[in-house]
This record gives C-alpha cells, sequence and structure tokens, in this order.
C-alpha cells in the first residue's frame, strides 16, 4: 500500500573528528535496505552494520507474510479455524496496527493482505473494474475481525480467507528497533532506511544534522524543498509514479481498505516524527483520506508533522517545518 519513498538522503563527506561513517545497501523485507553508521573506527562501524542486518532479518522472518514458517503466516492459515500463539513482540506490533485502524477508521488495515489485485498499475488497465468487483475484492478485508488475546499471546482471524501483513509498517518497525537498538549500544549516531521508511539519530560527522530532499511529486526528477532531520524519522507515501486515468480522474496504486477503490486527491504525503512505524501509518492513511480528512487527523498528533501535495500542486505543511511554498 506504500510507495517506495522518494528523498533524497544528503550526507556531508567532511569530517571535523575522528569519527568514521560507513554505509551499506542491501536487500532484506523485500526491499532495499541502506543502513549508514556513524562509529570512531571502520570495524566498529562494520560490526554494527552487521548486527543491524541481523535485526532486519529476525524481524522479518517472524512477521513476514509470505516465508511460509513465519508466525504471521500460520496466523494466515489459520483464519477460520483457531487462535495461534505468537510472539509478544507480535502482539504489540498487531495491537499498534488496529489502534492504527482505530484512528483512521480503517484507511490502514493490515488484513489489506487479504484483498483480490483487480487493480494493475502496469499499463494493462483500459478500464475500470465494475463495482461488483470491486466489492468482492475486499470481502475479506476488516481489521474488525481480528482478535487479540494478550493474556494467551494469540491472533486469531475470525473468518475464513483472511490475511495479515504488515508490509512497509513492519520495515518502520524495523528501522525503530533497530535506531533503539544501536544507542543502546552506544553509537551515536546513524540511519537505516529500509525503501524509505526511516529511522535517524545524532548527526553527521562534522556536526551537522541528517538531511533530506523531498521530492516534486509532479516532476519527480526534481527536489522541491531540503530539510534537516531534527525528528528521528521520515515517511512517504506517494502516487505519482503508480497511477491510473480514467475519465480525466487519476486513480492512486494506494487502495482505501475498506471501499476496494485507489486513493485520489493527494500525490504525496511525507510524514517526521519520532516513530517511523507511526509515520508509516499515517503517510499511508493519509493518502487514502484524502486531503481534508487526512489533515484532521495528522493535527491531532503534534509530535509529526507533514507535507501533503495534492494532485494539482497545493502544498500544505506543519507551520514548524517552516516551509513559504503553498503550490508547486
Amino acid at each position: 500500500m506504500k510507495q517506495v519513498l522518494f528523498l533524497i538522503l544528503l550526507l556531508s563527506g567532511f569530517s571535523a573528528t575522528s569519527q568514521v561513517l560507513r554505509k551499506r545497501a542491501i536487500k532484506l523485507m523485500g526491499s532495499r535496505f541502506d543502513i549508514t553508521i556513524v562509529a570512531t573506527d571502520s570495524l566498529s562501524a562494520e560490526h554494527s552494520i552487521d548486527l543491524v542486518i541481523a535485526e532486519v532479518a529476525r524481524i522479518e522472518n517472524l512477521i513476514s507474510d509470505w516465508k511460509a514458517d513465519s508466525q504471521i503466516s500460520q496466523v494466515n492459515k489459520n483464519a477460520g479455524i483457531a487462535p495461534v500463539r505468537v510472539d509478544p513482540e507480535v502482539v504489540a506490533l498487531t495491537e499498534r496496527a488496529l489502534h492504527l485502524s482505530r484512528i483512521t477508521n480503517g484507511a490502514f488495515d493490515i488484513s489489506f493482505a487479504a484483498m483480490d489485485r483487480i487493480w494493475k498499475f502496469d499499463g494493462s488497465m483500459t478500464e475500470m473494474p465494475s463495482p461488483e468487483m470491486v466489492k468482492k475484492s475486499v470481502e475479506k478485508v476488516g481489521y474488525q475481525h481480528i482478535v487479540l488475546d494478550r493474556a494467551k499471546s494469540t491472533i486469531f482471524l475470525t473468518r475464513k480467507g483472511m490475511k495479515i501483513g504488515f508490509g512497509a509498517l513492519g520495515e518502520g518497525y524495523a528501522t525503530d528497533r533497530c535506531r533503539d537498538m544501536m544507542l543502546a549500544r552506544g553509537i551515536k549516531a546513524g540511519i537505516v532506511n529500509g525503501s524509505g521508511d526511516m529511522s535517524t539519530w545524532g548527526k553527521q560527522p562534522d556536526g551537522s544534522n541528517w538531511a533530506i530532499g523531498i521530492t516534486n511529486p509532479l516532476q519527480n526528477d526534481t527536489v522541491f524543498a531540503v530539510l534537516p532531520i531534527r525528528q528521528s524519522a521520515v515517511v512517504t507515501s506517494g502516487s505519482y509514479e503508480k497511477f491510473v486515468v480514467f475519465n480525466g480522474k487519476r486513480y492512486a496504486h494506494i487502495i482505501n481498505p475498506g471501499t476496494g477503490y485507489p486513493a485520489t486527491g493527494v500525490s504525496s504525503v511525507t510524514v517526521f516524527g519520532p516513530s517511523a512505524e507511526t509515520a508509516n501509518g499515517f503517510s499511508t492513511s493519509l493518502m487514502v483520506l484524502g486531503k481534508e480528512a487526512g489533515l484532521k487527523l495528522i493535527r491531532k498528533y503534534p509530535n509529526y508533522s507533514y507535507i501533503l501535495i495534492t494532485d494539482e500542486g497545493q502544498i500544505f505543511s506543519s507551520r514548524s517545518l517552516g516551509l513559504n511554498k503553498d503550490h508547486l
């Protein structure tokens, strides 16, 4: 449900201290992870990157819905049959996902994994799916049918054919976990970027803030703003590469799990805040909710800042970000 984040990370090559910066890219959770570590020496930095990779792989083996032996796959196999015991960590993640579903009125829903993929964004669609097809595509979607038992540490999907999948929310969770793990080990600066779900901490070796360039969704080979990352996480959802147009209206690849219809009206949403996991849930939800309902939601959470860009190029952003532009 989430577009790969189109952010340009701006790294300084200068170090005013004895610290070194090391980077590595690797495929994890089916996506590209870019890991940047600042440490006192190369050996320590490379070892820290190894630890981050191991932690992401551990989480992937726990929650992946395409690995047959994962706990989430077992939950899905037992939909409508019986509760499945999972690690408390998985229960807690699911509980937070359900909270996101409730506060967004279902705009975010991990049971979207059961949705029929009737929309194609590869250029092959020539007409809108029928209303009957759309309705049928979401028959097995519904977070209300996910039952958690914290005391027994179980998850039960009450309807046959239901599935849950964490997707990019899981990537955000993994990046947050790795950041916290590195801080606990005394690594004072770095970035873990899981295909755009980005958790950062500390500063660059020269003492400057990490900074990102925000892509212009109307001209996605250009950057319209460069911002320092003062809060520790940033996530972008966008519809400007994968969409279809019917009768002059643009339909994004991000699908409303409640209706089965693609999101319309918003080209991209960037959310800054303390948690990449939560920022991911918000960015996806704002795409689905649209400008008015989306802004109403995110403004209830002052720990999270936002940049929302409509299909017409209008920019809405938190005052704290200091953006002067109101239109691209």
